[in-house]
Order: structure tokens, then C-alpha cells, then sequence
């Protein structure tokens, strides 16, 4: 233990990223600038040479940074994780996606860990940053490798610690985030808090591998069903014809006890639809169903169907089928300034508005493009002309790069699900 302590303390120790995506890049990139020596691994031959290239395809790392490391030297990266040999450190950030039954998927921990494992030596320590099930990572990373012979806590060690990576947030990053350290052991939580101590401004210890496991999930459950709340608020309060948004405006005004949470056209990224449906599964094998979790889900999950339906009465009130009808999707990222799609509502009430039979085109600022039915669909450039040819312009994502007041005055009529055109008094604007 003391060789580790002391190469972390004088940054010598080689540190090693399994998983380069949002939140691996961001990590590697971090403790590169830090000092240390990085090794990065991922299976993405295009990831790769990205990076080699000297490009971010993160967009909250610039691609000068990412060049500056990877010609210095500082920041190598590899398909192979044979470049992990010689890493002291390693920290997985690879996805943990749901399967069509909603069980967790952790294949890409079990990959890692066993390549981990085909180049294991001591000591190493190890420490699991994908979002999963209370239990895994002692699971699935310290009994695994105990079997090959080793004590956890004293021939390696074993923590985790969740991400808590913000997409196109301009004020907290990996470096001024918090960050939640949970061992296998009291060794393995010291160990681990001494080597992100070095890059992180607070590092907040906590007792158990699960308990900071747990931590992640309660994060996102809890914006998870409070999303929902207003969610079912917003539906609702249509059928009331009363405005949700002043509503919570007005509740806002109350300074204790009242937290605002927005409705929109549905969740997206990787977090809030996933991670609650890992912890509803775990406890279900424990004999308790989390009914708040599954409600949320499905409140959640049927937002861009209420967004359909509510455009289809819109048009029919202007004498307009949505059968044929001419759509715009403002907006295809999940949520604003950034370009991750995952999970985006956008591209459901896309994929609804298809089957509907209506002709949809989409614009986003960030999202070049996206795949569907076998297609490349692309974005389209916003034009005085072009925003009149739409009967309907759907406001998906409120990017801070759209000219409210320009797409207003030329659009026939807009579907704010975003409250993005609070500002501007017009009849031809609907609200969600």
C-alpha cells in the first residue's frame, strides 16, 4: 500500500481510464492536467482516433486541450487494455444501459473486469464510476478478483465512485463537482480519496461501496420523480386550461419548502430514465417494489406521447389534420447546449410524428445529424423562408443559441413544450 500512497502523493503513479465516453474522457483529461500520467482505453476504433487526432468529440473539453495532452505525451489511449499494464490506478467509466426487460445490463463491467483481470497485478487500485445497482462492485470487481488469489484491502484495493458528469453545464465540471468515495475497505476508501484528492476540489467519504452506490440512484430518482410530478401537473392542468408555468412561478415565490421542477416533452440522457429502474430492480430482489420509481417511469416515458396529442388537437383547432402536416423539431439533444441524444425525447415524438404520417424535419445547433430507419437525418438550417413552410414548429430544446424573436416572427405557429418563448406575447404560440 505505502509504494501506492506514495506514487499518488508525488503523481507518479500511471493512471488508468477504462471507458472514454462523456464521463471518462472528462476524468482522463482531468487527471492529465493534474500531472499524471494517463492511459486511456476504449472499444470505439473511432474514439480512438479521435483522440490520436487530437479532437474532442466531448463537448465540454476543448479539442486544443485533448492535442496538448496527447503531444506531450501525457494522454495515450489504446483499443487494447494491454496499455493498462503498467497502470497503478484504474477508473471505469464504461455505459451500464437497461435491457428490453428494464434489467440492468453491467456486460461492460463484466468486459472490463475480466480484461482487468487478464493483466491484474498488485497493487491496483480499481474504481467503478458507471452508475448500477447497490452491490456491484463488490460483486462484480472485488469477489472477481479474489478469486484469483488476492485480498481485497490489502493486495488491491476496490472503491466506488459515481459520476456526476453535467453535459453543456457552464459552471460545475469533473474538477469542482463533488465527488463520492465509497471502499471496499477503509484502506481501499483512503486510498481512492487520496488520488482524486489530487484532482477534485472535495472529496466526500462515505462508509461502503454501496452506500455510495445508493447515493447516484437516490440523486437521480429523486429528480426522477419529481419531474414526474409536475409532469402529471402540466397534463393535468391542460385539461383545466390553466398555465402550469405560472404556476410554478408563483409557487417558486414561497422561499421554504418549494423546490421548482419544469415539465417538458419527456427525460432523456443516460441518467434519470436509467439509473431509478437499477434500483427498482435490485430491491425487487429484495421483496420491495419501489412504486414511486415505476409510476415516474411511466409518467416520464409517455410525455412525448402527450406532446403528440396535444399538437394533433392544436392543428385540428386551425383546421389542420396532423396526418400530412409539416413539422419542425426545434431542438434534438436531450436537454440544451449540448450535443448528447441518448434517450432524447425529441427523437421519440420524431419517430411518433413519422408514424403519424407527418413530414418532419429537425434543426439543432450541436446535432449534425442522427440515424433513423436506416437514414441519416440531418439538421436543417433555420431561414425566414424555411420556418414558413412548417405548419407547426415543436419546441423540443431550448438551446441558448436560438433567436426567440426571429424564429417568432416567421413561424406559422409554435408548440413551446419548453416555456423557451416566455417573453414574447403572441397568439400563434402554445405552450405545453
Amino acid at each position: 500500500m505505502n509504494s501506492l500512497v506514495t506514487k499518488i502523493e508525488d503523481k507518479t503513479a500511471i493512471v488508468g481510464v477504462a471507458g472514454l465516453g462523456y464521463v471518462g474522457l472528462s476524468l482522463a483529461v482531468e487527471f492529465a492536467k493534474g500531472g499524471y500520467q494517463v492511459l486511456g482505453v476504449d472499444i470505439s476504433q473511432e474514439r480512438i482516433a479521435q483522440i490520436l487526432q487530437g479532437e474532442s468529440y466531448i463537448i465540454d473539453i476543448k479539442s486544443k486541450d485533448t492535442a496538448h495532452l496527447v503531444q506531450s505525451g501525457r494522454l495515450k489511449v489504446s483499443r487494447s487494455y494491454d496499455l493498462l499494464r503498467d497502470a497503478d490506478t484504474i477508473s471505469i467509466c464504461v455505459p451500464t444501459p437497461l435491457r428490453k426487460t428494464k434489467d440492468p445490463d453491467t456486460s461492460h463491467i463484466r468486459l472490463a473486469i475480466a480484461e482487468i483481470k487478464r493483466i491484474f497485478h498488485t497493487p491496483l487500485l480499481i474504481v467503478l464510476e458507471s452508475t448500477t445497482y447497490p452491490g456491484t462492485t463488490r460483486e462484480l470487481i472485488a469477489n472477481e478478483i479474489e478469486q484469483l488469489g488476492y485480498k481485497v484491502g490489502k493486495d488491491f484495493y476496490v472503491a466506488f465512485s459515481p459520476e456526476r458528469v453535467d453535459p453543456g453545464n457552464l459552471t460545475f465540471n469533473t474538477k469542482n463537482t463533488p465527488k463520492v468515495i465509497g471502499g471496499a475497505t477503509k484502506r481501499c476508501t483512503e486510498i481512492a480519496r487520496k488520488l482524486y484528492d489530487k484532482v477534485i476540489e472535495k472529496v466526500v467519504v462515505v462508509n461502503s461501496t454501496e452506500e455510495a452506490e445508493m447515493i447516484k440512484l437516490l440523486e437521480n430518482t429523486f429528480r426522477s420523480v419529481n419531474i414526474a410530478l409536475v409532469n402529471e401537473m402540466a397534463q393535468m392542468c391542460d385539461r383545466m386550461d390553466i398555465d402550469i408555468w405560472n404556476v410554478i412561478g408563483g409557487a417558486q415565490t414561497k422561499p421554504f419548502g418549494f423546490m421548482p421542477f419544469y415539465p417538458g416533452p419527456g427525460i432523456g440522457g443516460h441518467c434519470i430514465p436509467l439509473d431509478p429502474m437499477y434500483l427498482s430492480w435490485k430491491a425487487k430482489t429484495y421483496d420491495f417494489y419501489n412504486r414511486f420509481i415505476e409510476l415516474a417511469t411511466d409518467i416520464n416515458g409517455n410525455m412525448p406521447h402527450f406532446v403528440v396529442r396535444k399538437l394533433s388537437r392544436i392543428l385540428n383547432e386551425r383546421k389542420k389534420p396532423l396526418n400530412g402536416s409539416k413539422i419542425l423539431i426545434l431542438g434534438i439533444a436531450y436537454k440544451k447546449d449540448t450535443d448528447d441524444i441518448r434517450e432524447s425525447p425529441g427523437l421519440e415524438i420524431y419517430r411518433l410524428l413519422k408514424k403519424e404520417k407527418c413530414s418532419v424535419e429537425f434543426n439543432d445547433p450541436y446535432v449534425r445529424s442522427f440515424e433513423e430507419g436506416g437514414k441519416n437525418i440531418r439538421s436543417k438550417k433555420i431561414s425566414a423562408g424555411m420556418l414558413k413552410k412548417y405548419d407547426c414548429v415543436v419546441v423540443s430544446t431550448d438551446h441558448t443559441h436560438y433567436d426567440h424573436t426571429f424564429i417568432a416572427k416567421h413561424a406559422t405557429l409554435i408548440f413551446d413544450t419548453r416555456n423557451a418563448f416566455k417573453s414574447i406575447k403572441s397568439k400563434k404560440i402554445v405552450r405545453l
